[in-house]
């Protein structure tokens, strides 16, 4: 299983937080405090289910304070529990949603690009992950 102490994991992590942050739009909370993929994952879910469990789990987390923070957390828990792919998958079906989130350059406005992205996710699925939420 991967630990925390994995440098791999490590490499991971910062590249899938690359890629969610990667040409993101700047977008501001009514109190004036930036946005991050974190709200965007938040939004995307909510747009396709009632409740997702790592949402929950991630915002019950008094430590944490900021969005990147909750970002952080949010894919260290969908890593552990084999739902990374299925939860970006669920944000990245509103075309709609992803032209208000990032420009035009972000990978996730390419359909195959897209594809591509999600099925190296979905591998992560065969992977155990035992990591410190």
């Amino acid at each position: 299983p991967v630990t925390d102490g994995s440098q791999e994991l490590h490499s991971l992590c910062a590249q899938l937080e690359f890629l969610l942050q990667f040409d993101l739009k700047e977008r501001r909370s009514f109190f004036g405090q930036r946005k991050d993929y974190w709200d965007f994952l938040c939004q995307g879910l909510a747009q396709r289910r009632q409740e997702h469990e790592g949402i929950r789990f991630v915002t019950s987390l008094d430590k944490l304070k900021t969005p990147v923070g909750r970002g952080r957390a949010f894919l260290r828990y969908c890593l552990v529990h084999r739902q990374l792919a299925e939860s970006l998958q669920l944000c990245l079906l509103n075309p709609e949603t992803l032209c208000e989130w990032y420009y035009a350059r972000s990978p996730f406005l390419s359909p195959q690009r897209r594809a591509e992205i999600l099925g190296i996710l979905y591998e992560l699925d065969g992977v155990t992950f035992h990591l410190a939420l």
